[in-house]
């Protein structure tokens, strides 16, 4: 975080500067400087932090503030003071707010213009229902290799997440990479008006959260929501592939950089080849070099994501050089995105349940079929797809029919949400132990490590609220090559 005086953070987040008389004695003045993290989790906190003391849905911040003081928390954002009389004073300043959540929102807000204000940061916001974290990641890779950039960590992306990461900006920031998800209208807007994207990416507009949102035409009219403020001197990243993003490009004043297959875009790639150990391809950008790409990431669908990167790479003067040799150094999407595991007796796991839409379940079973050897057997262990709302049955039994039309050999469904699954799978004609639906992981995992064949390729696949993520581990666990001793097996 850059500098700031107490007296600047109070006034920044329009609240009221708190020092007790023990934080007085510990040689707290209003201008005293902190230059911490920020975070809302108090086990984050180290010495010289803020910790902004949040209501949850499920827990309240303002318990943990003495455990963020005892870590070492430099000052406490909070909703009400801790005072002397209540036998709660604390030896650290405090800054009250009406309201924790939109006073980080503030923070980030005067953070992103005062470094705004003082370099030359560039800023990237990044949405779509699917691939933001995939392409926030690889976007990273290839702009750290060119100056000091801030991203978030995992999928940090809400009004929480977002502003908590434009929160680490220094005076030496060059980009911020800002990934900015919503569950409604309006949502991203507030991000943006945090940290108003130079580029905005727009990668998909889908089934992800439709429940939450309503129905395609209100995702649809949310994701928009990133071109529609951009500037006539700032520039849109749209996927040309998707018609309900290629739509955007009469809905912003900015100019319009495509990215797709498509030979209409700008930035696309040809000769595609993905196999299981990633994928190649020959990346074209608009100023007319070309260079071929060996990607790690698992999965054809991944390099869209590639090339949103590198479209935002180039728009901000990467050599197409520098771009590959970045996205050649990606082994992975995100933990638990495609991630390949396992190995003991050639059986390979993938696991991508951190999360899981439509789309995203369609293109990792497409994965599945197309990256398996003829003789090699595939199996698709699935949970829900969550927050599809009405949509849910209909999506999930898609799903089932797909499966089977896939020729996956063996599928294993867990939990009621995702029945519907099994329930068309077994309609389409898989039958006879091809097809077995489950209600909890543990007799998922039982099932396969009873029945896992040397070879076998396994995809577990459901939404991070399925749990399945932790079943893709251990089936991996105990799949895995097991190290060597480095002792030499030696007692100790």
């Amino acid at each position: 975080m850059l500098d700031l005086t107490l007296t600047e953070i109070a006034e920044a987040l329009q609240g009221e500067l708190v020092i007790t008389d023990d934080a007085a004695r510990a040689g707290w003045t209003p201008e005293t400087v902190v230059n911490g993290t920020v975070d809302t989790d108090s086990r984050l906190i180290g010495t010289g932090d803020v910790f902004v003391a949040k209501r949850g849905e499920f827990d309240d911040g303002h318990r943990f503030v003495g455990a963020a003081v005892a870590a070492g928390a430099a000052l406490v954002v909070v909703e009400h003071a801790f005072a002397a009389e209540e036998g709660r004073a604390l030896a650290v300043p405090q800054v009250v707010v009406a309201d924790s959540v939109l006073a980080l929102g503030a923070f980030a807000t005067e953070v992103v213009a005062r470094v705004r204000a003082s370099g030359d940061l560039k800023i990237v916001g990044i949405t779509g229902s699917n691939g933001k974290t995939t392409t926030k990641n690889l976007l990273r890779a290839v702009l750290e290799r060119v100056g000091e950039t801030v991203a978030p960590r995992d999928s940090f992306n809400n009004e929480v997440g977002a502003p908590l990461t434009m929160l680490k900006l220094t005076a030496g920031s060059r980009f911020l990479v800002a990934e900015m998800g919503a569950s409604g209208k309006g949502e991203i807007t507030r991000l943006i008006r945090m940290a108003k994207p130079d580029v905005g990416v727009v990668l998909t507009v889908g089934l992800a959260h439709a429940g939450e949102f309503g129905g395609i035409e209100t995702t649809l009219a949310t994701k928009t929501e990133m071109v529609q403020d951009l500037e006539p001197d700032d520039v849109a990243v749209l996927n040309i592939d998707d018609p309900r993003v290629a739509g955007m490009a009469g809905k912003t004043r900015a100019e319009v950089l495509w990215f797709g297959l498509s030979d209409a875009a700008a930035v696309r790639a040809t000769e595609i080849d993905a196999t299981a150990s990633g994928t190649t391809f020959v990346l074209h950008l608009p100023d007319g070099s070309s260079k071929p790409v060996r990607f790690a990431v698992l999965g054809e669908h991944h390099v869209m994501n590639a090339l949103a990167a590198a479209a935002s790479a180039h728009v901000l003067g990467v050599p197409i050089d520098e771009i590959v040799a970045a996205l050649e150094t990606v082994t992975r999407a995100e933990r638990w995105r495609m991630e390949v595991m396992g190995g003991k007796d050639g059986v390979r796991v993938i696991n991508d349940a951190y999360n899981a839409s439509p789309d995203s379940m369609a293109a990792a079973l497409k994965t599945l079929a197309l990256i398996a050897r003829p003789e090699q057997r595939t199996i698709a262990v699935l949970g829900e797809m969550s927050e599809l709302g009405p949509f849910s049955v209909e999506e999930h039994d898609r799903i089932g029919r797909m499966i089977v039309r896939f020729n996956i050999h063996k599928l294993v469904v867990v939990g009621e949400g995702a029945r519907a699954i099994h329930l068309a799978a077994e309609h389409e004609g898989s039958w006879g132990g091809e097809a077995i639906f489950v209600d909890t992981a543990d007799e998922a995992f039982d099932l396969i490590a009873a029945d896992t064949r040397a070879d076998d390729l396994i995809l577990v696949k459901s939404s991070n609220s399925a749990g399945l993520r932790f079943l893709g581990d251990r089936i991996a666990q105990a799949n895995s090559i097991a190290q060597p001793d480095p002792t030499g097996g030696a007692a100790s």
